[in-house]
């Protein structure tokens, strides 16, 4: 019964992993990390900011996306 709980949950971590990857959820963790690593002069972004930048650059950009 073990072996299938850890089944289904690696398999659930999989799944989740994968939405949060295609909805472009992981977006703003990975600008952070960038930030970080580079030691970015500017400051890093609120969430709230990096999602409005985002938008801003999907419509004035429509022909990036499929709809």
């Amino acid at each position: 019964m073990s072996a299938v709980l850890s089944a289904v949950g690696r398999a659930a971590t999989g799944v989740w992993w994968y939405l949060r990857e295609v909805s472009g959820e992981t977006a703003y963790d990975r600008y952070v990390e960038h930030c970080r690593r580079h030691d970015a002069a500017e400051r890093v972004l609120s969430r709230r900011d990096f999602e409005r930048r985002r938008q801003d650059d999907r419509d004035r950009s429509p022909q990036q996306r499929c709809c």
